[in-house]
């Protein structure tokens, strides 16, 4: 009886303070900073969530909204819907405003309101399309590779559709991470969510050589210095950004005529998956050579060329 007492002083003490909580308006800026030099997560991870806070912040008040509740943050998840981002964009910003309003109870400031706020589900298959075999060689025989900017840009299409890289991975390259083991070329790179140059792809001689004519016709470099850099007058010397990266495989798409949101630099890298696995490559190779966390992520490749090659549609005929 007595602790049956004691624990409804506790439940209508704890209803006390939620009320008391939710009467007080929230000064989000100001707290974004304490709340990140709270979390144990690597700079690039508090970036992001700097982003989905401020655009909590900036919905809020264009909503003269200062005292939120969970219906709020579901119509802020609706908000982020609505402005074409991705599922994973839309995620990480959640799973921000989630983290913040558990620091915010932690710290007695405001109530929880984000908890059990569901994140997007991820759509099944892939977001982007995989070019052709033919596309990808029409691709790579157009550019112009007379001029150094044509030798850099030939070697970094043609590196990601024979090694699978990430974008950020080609432009995190230097040319000493270019390595020989075992009498191969090897390429070691920074891969997603890594704090080092921790793991490597293949070159082979068909991913290396276009590399080694781009350096040759760079003239004196320095083994520290980016394997791709700029060559226009206005960043010479600077090292690529992923944005010209993606714009220059875009440009490269409509060169032979395609011009879909899809088909984008990334789509190189679903390419290589694809044809490695058609090629007969084991599951588990694909997966090390992808870098991918679960091999689960990388049977999707396998699933989708079953589908396709072995479809029941193929077994009607009338």
């Amino acid at each position: 009886m007595k602790n049956q007492r004691k624990t409804k002083i506790q439940e209508t003490s704890i209803v006390k303070v939620q009320e008391d909580l939710e009467k007080k308006p929230i000064e989000i800026p100001g707290l974004i900073d304490s709340f990140l030099a709270s979390q144990d997560i690597r700079a690039i991870s508090k970036e992001v969530y700097r982003k989905g806070l401020e655009r909590l912040i900036n919905w809020m008040q264009s909503n003269q909204i200062t005292q939120p509740d969970r219906t709020s943050i579901l119509r802020f998840k609706t908000f982020l819907q609505e402005c074409s981002l991705s599922v994973n964009t839309i995620n990480s910003y959640l799973v921000a405003v989630k983290r913040f309003f558990v620091y915010l109870q932690g710290e007695r400031l405001y109530p929880d309101i984000a908890k059990g706020i569901k994140g997007m589900k991820q759509p099944k298959g892939h977001l982007k399309e995989s070019p052709t075999v033919g596309q990808v060689k029409e691709i790579l025989s157009r550019i112009d590779i007379s001029t150094i900017k044509g030798k850099r840009n030939f070697a970094m299409i043609n590196l990601m559709a024979r090694t699978g890289l990430r974008t950020i991975e080609v432009i995190r390259s230097d040319l000493e991470d270019i390595k020989q083991e075992g009498g191969e070329a090897l390429l070691f790179v920074q891969g997603k969510g890594r704090d080092s140059k921790d793991e490597f792809v293949l070159l082979m001689d068909a991913a290396l050589k276009p590399i080694l004519a781009y350096l040759k016709g760079r003239g004196k470099v320095d083994p520290e210095d980016p394997l791709f850099i700029s060559h226009s007058d206005r960043n010479k010397g600077q090292r690529l950004t992923t944005r010209t990266l993606r714009k220059i495989s875009k440009d490269a798409y409509r060169d032979i005529g395609i011009d879909r949101k899809k088909m984008s630099a990334h789509s190189l890298r679903h390419f290589f998956a694809t044809q490695s696995l058609k090629a007969g490559a084991p599951l588990l190779q694909v997966k090390e050579a992808m870098r991918h966390a679960s091999i689960e992520t990388t049977q999707r490749y396998l699933h989708n060329l079953d589908r396709i090659e072995k479809g029941a549609e193929r077994f009607i005929n009338f």
